[in-house]
C-alpha cells in the first residue's frame, strides 16, 4: 500500500497496470498514452507499456498490527490478510489476474457496465458481478441501471449479481432483490453519514442538490476524449467544457498536439474532489455524485442510515407479498 496523492484517498493498492481494449472507442484511451509516457520516463512499472501485468511484489499490502502501535506495520499477502473478497474496480482485468486472486481463497468481484463485459468477466471465472449504471457517481460507463438490469440481471444467474447506480433507497433494494439482485453498492447515501469525514460545505450541497443536476462531464469531439464522471453542476463543470472547446480549437489550428491536449484534460480534475470534499471548496472542485443525490434530505448517523434502510426493505417486502395475496 502507497501514500497517495489521488484526491479521494490517502493511499492505494493496485497490483495492476495497463487494460484490456474491449472497443473500438479503446483506440483513444488516454490511460494508454499516459501509460506509454511513463514508460518513456523509465517508471518501474510500466515498463511493459500498457500490457497488463499483475505483480506478486504489489500483492503485498501493509496491514497494522495494532491500534495501540499504529506505526508498526507488517507486509502482508493479499492471502495472508484474511480477507475473504476483493473487488476488481480499477480495470477490466485480464483471466490470468481473476486466477491469481482466486488462488488466494478469496472469492472475486468483477464490475460490469457492459453486457459483453459482464459475459467475459464470467468466463474469466468471476464468483459475482457488480453491475453499475450510468446513474452512478464518479467515473461511470454509458449504460444506464435500468438496461444493465435487462441485459445482465435478467440474463446471467451463474453468479451472483449485485446492482449499483442511482439506488438510494432500502425500497428499491429490496426491488431489486425481488428481481434476482444478490444486493446492491450505494456511495453517495454514505457520505452524509456523521462518520464520513467530507467538509460540512460538501455535505451541505448534496443536502440542497437535485437529481438532475447530477450531470456526466461531456465530450465534445472523438479528437480529445474524456473519460465520463458524474458530479455536480459548478463553475468547475462549466470551465471544464470551455477548455475542451478551447483545446479543439487549438488541435484544429495545429498550435497544440494531441497529447499535450489531452493531459491538459487530463491535468484538470487531479486534486479537484479533495479540494470540494477535505478543503471546502464547492465552486471549483469535484462535487462527484450519483443521482440519487437528489433523494438525500440530511446528516445521520451511519447505524441510523443502515437501519433505516433495512425498515424501507421490509416494508417494501410485506407490501409485495400483500399485493400477492
Amino acid at each position: 500500500m502507497a501514500k497517495s496523492s489521488i484526491e479521494w484517498t490517502e493511499a492505494t493498492w493496485n497490483p495492476v497496470t495497463g487494460c484490456t481494449k474491449v472497443s473500438p472507442g479503446c483506440r483513444n484511451c488516454y490511460a494508454e498514452r499516459m501509460a506509454r509516457r511513463l514508460q518513456v520516463m523509465g517508471q518501474p512499472k510500466y515498463v511493459d507499456g500498457f500490457e497488463v501485468p499483475i505483480r506478486d511484489l504489489d500483492l503485498e499490502i501493509t496491514g497494522v498490527r495494532s491500534l495501540e502501535n499504529a506505526g508498526d506495520t507488517e507486509s502482508l499477502t493479499l492471502s495472508e490478510t484474511g480477507a475473504n473478497t476483493g473487488v476488481f474496480a480499477g480495470s477490466i482485468p485480464r483471466q490470468t489476474e481473476v486466477q491469481k486472486a482466486k488462488d488466494s481463497g478469496a472469492k472475486v468481484l468483477c464490475f460490469a457496465s457492459t453486457e459483453s463485459i459482464a459475459k467475459r468477466m464470467i468466463e474469466y471465472g468471476a464468483d459475482a458481478l457488480i453491475l453499475e449504471g450510468s446513474e452512478a457517481g464518479g467515473h461511470i460507463g454509458h449504460v444506464s441501471t435500468a438496461v444493465l438490469l435487462q441485459e445482465i440481471l435478467f440474463e446471467f444467474d451463474s453468479v451472483p449479481v449485485f446492482v449499483a447506480g442511482g439506488i438510494g433507497t432500502g425500497k428499491m433494494i429490496a426491488h431489486l432483490v425481488l428481481m434476482g439482485a444478490a444486493g446492491a453498492q450505494m456511495g453517495t447515501r454514505f457520505v452524509l453519514a456523521e462518520e464520513c469525514n467530507a467538509h460540512p460545505r460538501f455535505k451541505d450541497v448534496f443536502i440542497r442538490a437535485r437529481a438532475r443536476e447530477a450531470i456526466s462531464t461531456p465530450q465534445y469531439s472523438a479528437k480529445l476524449p474524456v473519460v465520463s464522471v458524474r458530479a455536480l453542476n459548478n463553475h468547475a463543470m462549466t470551465h471544464f467544457g470551455e477548455l475542451q472547446l478551447e483545446l479543439i480549437q487549438q488541435l484544429k489550428a495545429g498550435t497544440i498536439g494531441r497529447q499535450e491536449a489531452q493531459y491538459k484534460v487530463e491535468e484538470y480534475w487531479v486534486g479537484s474532489l479533495r479540494n470540494a470534499a477535505v478543503d471546502g471548496d464547492v465552486e471549483h472542485g469535484s462535487l462527484m455524485a450519483g443521482q440519487s443525490v437528489g433523494m438525500l434530505r440530511r446528516v445521520q448517523p451511519l447505524r441510523d442510515i443502515l437501519q433505516e434502510l433495512v425498515d424501507e426493505a421490509d416494508r417494501a417486502i410485506t407490501d409485495v407479498r400483500g399485493r400477492l395475496a
